[in-house]
């Protein structure tokens, strides 16, 4: 089943578009790893927080990706570019009217 995770990233103050442009780098590690979309984007009311939509091909294919090696350098390389404050929501995809 098609598995949702949405959530905010609270970027330290000032470091907002640095963490964009870390979290849009190309990682076709993600794809291989059964992500089909991540969708990094801003808000200006909010000029500390970075959104994130993705969509994997199941949970158990997000929690497996969180231990490749080349996802956890990227994380520990964020890191310094985050406040701490995390927010969001995951669910089970059940269907779209954009495809059967």
């Amino acid at each position: 089943m098609t598995y949702a995770n949405v959530g905010t990233l609270g970027a330290v103050p000032g470091k907002r578009d640095e963490l964009v442009a870390h979290l849009i780098r190309s990682s076709p590690e993600l794809a291989d790893a059964g992500c089909l979309l991540y969708e990094v984007g801003v808000n200006d009311d909010q000029p500390d927080t970075v959104f994130v939509a993705e969509l994997w091909t199941s949970a158990e294919a997000h929690r497996a990706s969180l231990e490749l090696p080349e996802v956890k350098a990227s994380i520990a390389e964020a890191r310094p570019l985050l406040s701490g404050e995390f927010g969001g929501f995951a669910f089970d995809v059940l269907g779209s009217p954009l495809r059967d």
